[in-house]
């Protein structure tokens, strides 16, 4: 009974983790923070996460927990950006979660596919994998409509073809580390491969 009360009351002792505040994640996202240098998120990834510069990608609805981790990414060297790096290492902790909690309740604008000749090789290679190369099927993580995993994966449906593109090829070559499963994806897939499946997943919905 010691024993119990004693953890008892040095469970009563821990702070309560504060919940993330959507509100004040809107408002940095808006208007940055002027004392500390800090520019809005809005002036590259778009109002309400709807970014219309193909090499910022859409973050309007993507899962909250991804997005901070994300966030948090940026400043190790698993995921070096200067841009995102700079700012990510500005930001609090709580200002990360904020800013990902406001995100993850836009909607996104839908994208489309551009490429005809190639769209039915990025959606196999979506739907089925490359079996030959032991590349799973893209939808058995992230969806059959792109959606995610709010626990682990992102939303991919719309986004940017150029930015799949670009994240693919980063995880191919080591330069995004913060994946291990998808260096291993990328690292197996063709250029091509990765140009068609990344077309595809732009006109999910």
């Amino acid at each position: 009974m010691v024993f119990a009360g004693n953890a008892l009351a040095a469970d009563a002792a821990q702070p309560a983790t504060a919940k993330a505040d959507p509100a004040k994640g809107a408002s940095l996202y808006a208007d940055g923070d002027n004392a500390r240098g800090l520019p809005a998120c809005v002036s590259c990834h778009g109002a309400a996460g709807s970014s219309t510069i193909a090499a910022n990608p859409k973050l309007a609805g993507q899962p909250e927990s991804y997005l901070y981790k994300q966030l948090v990414d940026f400043t190790t060297p698993n995921r070096q950006q200067p841009v995102m790096t700079l700012y990510a290492k500005m930001l609090t902790d709580a200002e990360k979660k904020n800013v990902a909690a406001y995100l993850a309740t836009q909607v996104q604008k839908p994208g489309a596919a551009k490429n005809k000749d190639t769209v039915q090789l990025g959606k196999k290679i979506y739907r089925g994998g490359i079996a030959e190369k032991n590349v799973p099927a893209c939808a058995s993580c992230h969806g059959p409509a792109g959606a995610g995993n709010p626990a682990r994966y992102p939303r991919i449906g719309g986004q940017f073809q150029e930015y799949t593109v670009a994240q693919l090829e980063a995880f191919k070559a080591h330069g995004r580390k913060n994946s291990s499963e998808m260096t291993t994806i990328a690292e197996r897939m063709s250029t091509d491969e990765i140009k068609a499946v990344a077309d595809y997943v732009a006109g999910l919905k």
